[in-house]
């Protein structure tokens, strides 16, 4: 035989089932608003990302600069490809700034840091924006925050026996290679500063 639900029967499973919906309506909003915060901080950390590069990656230019100033005004120039940042910072903080922008976050701080051995940039930013209203209270007002820290690093070795006041021959990674003369030497001459040195997230 088939039973049939008694009326009494329904009216005890209609509040199981509006309690059950109310439970999968809750927990699919809790989820998107975790879903929301992941995704504020994924975008955080990309903005994080291309501010230390864009202050890393300026640093490297300044160097190279310096460095093809220095080559023939004394032998000290060759300090210059250790990869040490400039002591002033106020370059590779506008840079960081425009990347940060351009990510909508701001930087919060810049410091200069060292990573094993490699001199580099910590940034930390704040988004513009924040995660956006949820289920859980204080999202609408939460902006996601990151760091990240990139370094400049030597691609060119030379013989440590080399005198700077002679032809100094360099071998670079990829297989480059070039030499400097200090006595006919044109700041013109001095390869890229993206031969001279690799700028890079450190791990």
């Amino acid at each position: 035989m088939t039973r049939c639900l008694s009326r009494a029967d329904s009216g005890q499973t209609l509040p199981i089932y509006i309690w059950l919906t109310g439970i999968l309506l809750f927990a699919a909003l809790a989820f998107f608003a975790f879903a929301q915060a992941a995704s504020a901080r994924n975008g955080a950390q990309s903005a994080a990302d291309a501010a230390a590069l864009a202050a890393a990656q300026e640093s490297r230019d300044e160097l190279a600069e310096e460095l093809g100033l220095s080559i023939g005004e004394g032998d000290g120039w060759l300090d210059w490809l250790t990869g040490v940042p400039p002591t002033d910072a106020g370059a590779a903080r506008a840079a960081a700034d425009v990347l940060a922008a351009d990510n909508d976050a701001q930087v919060k701080d810049l410091t200069s840091t060292v990573v094993n051995g490699s001199p580099g940039y910590k940034v930390s930013i704040r988004t513009n924006y924040t995660v956006g209203d949820s289920v859980i209270p204080g999202t609408e007002t939460q902006h996601a925050k990151a760091d990240a820290t990139a370094v400049i690093k030597p691609r060119c070795d030379m013989d440590p026996s080399s005198d700077p006041e002679k032809v100094v021959e360099f071998d670079c990674d990829g297989g480059e290679s070039f030499e400097i003369d200090p006595e006919d030497f044109e700041p013109e001459d001095l390869p890229d500063a993206s031969v001279l040195f690799s700028v890079h997230l450190a791990d």
